[in-house]
């Protein structure tokens, strides 16, 4: 397991899991491999009364996280909804793996998501061969989920055309799939749900019809709140990744995520920190997942193509290349905040040269 590059949340987090299942004390519904209490604890982090502690997958606010297990335990299904960036597909997966143990039943949205994706398809070679039959039948995650009582993620749900959307209508109301071409039909058992994630700020956005919008209870995530808050996040992620690729975390990698995510706060504030600067806005939204991405990106340069710790060098590619989406708008606008925001402030003279020389 340690040559794989990303495990699943129940692989990386198993130890966790296996604690908070010795200790988990509480009621469980049918089907769940730990109580909502459980869940909730292992998604904010805490301290059990053996002396293990659970590491926080979600920094934010508790009542989001319980609201969206307490619709779990219900025969709705679950929409988190926001913008990109705000760990809507994190949660999901540490959702999944906390409540069922099996994140892998996974459909991914996009444009050309069909409809056989989300419900079944056929194994033409064997239907041409012996006709319709349950052995022809290609079963799809969300199937699976219903014949064993897990829960499917569907990923982008707002990437999906409307009309394949639609599928999934009956399925969130009755419970059942009809298979018309065999006569027959697939019944959930309890415990199978569904958590979707969707944002509308990506091009190619189909808005949910009122009809399916009913079938969910959504949970918008916000945004981190404070600057703490997204550096820990941004710090959380980066640490808990680089073990994998085998990249070493140094005390200077915080200073150079503190000053990412001050830049990331103030593109997307439209206003400097003091509140002195107003800033013009980007195309790009400069998320948490962005953050993290070129802090990766730093990392590696300095790893193999430096000294080792991270500095404004390393960051400045990974920068520009999160920010600057509209070679002309954005380029326009993210040398106006050089020069007027990064350029004047104590001690970043040397991430204002960087970014300058790459973006010029």
């Amino acid at each position: 397991m340690s040559s794989i590059l990303r495990q699943h949340a129940e692989q990386q987090f198993a130890e966790e899991l296996h604690e908070l299942k010795k200790q988990d004390t509480h009621q469980k519904p049918e089907n769940w491999a730990l109580s909502p209490w459980a869940v909730v604890t292992y998604l904010m982090g805490g301290k059990l009364k053996n002396g293990v502690l659970i590491t926080p997958k979600y920094i934010g606010n508790k009542r989001l996280m319980e609201i969206a297990v307490a619709t779990l335990t219900t025969d709705r299904a679950l929409l988190l909804y926001g913008l990109p960036g705000t760990a809507k597909s994190w949660v999901s997966e540490h959702l999944t793996a906390a409540v069922t143990g099996d994140s892998t039943l996974l459909i991914q949205g996009t444009a050309g998501t069909s409809e056989e994706a989300i419900r079944y398809g056929w194994n033409y070679a064997r239907l041409l061969a012996e006709g319709p039959s349950e052995k022809a039948l290609v079963v799809s995650p969300l199937m699976i989920a219903m014949k064993t009582g897990k829960i499917t993620r569907i990923e982008e749900l707002t990437r999906i055309t409307a009309d394949v959307q639609d599928t999934l209508i009956t399925v969130l109301s009755e419970k059942t799939m009809p298979v018309p071409e065999l006569n027959m039909e697939v019944q959930a058992v309890r415990g199978f749900n569904v958590i979707a994630t969707a944002n509308n700020r990506d091009k190619g956005v189909n808005e949910l019809s009122s009809a399916l919008k009913r079938r969910f209870n959504t949970v918008i995530l916000p945004p981190p709140e404070t600057m703490e808050e997204e550096v820990d996040i941004v710090q959380r992620r980066v640490t808990s990744i680089t073990p994998n690729i085998k990249m070493p975390i140094e005390e200077s990698t915080l200073k150079e995520i503190r000053r990412i995510v001050t830049i990331f706060r103030e593109l997307r504030n439209g206003v400097s920190s003091d509140g002195k600067t107003k800033i013009k806005q980007i195309t790009g939204t400069v998320s948490v997942a962005e953050a993290i991405s070129v802090v990766n990106s730093g990392l590696a340069l300095a790893t193999y193509f430096g000294d080792g710790l991270l500095n404004a060098q390393d960051v400045a590619a990974g920068l520009v290349g999160a920010i600057v989406k509209d070679p002309v708008q954005d380029k326009v606008a993210w040398l106006e905040y050089l020069e007027t925001v990064v350029k004047p402030r104590e001690n970043w003279k040397d991430l204002y040269r960087a970014c300058k020389d790459i973006t010029l």
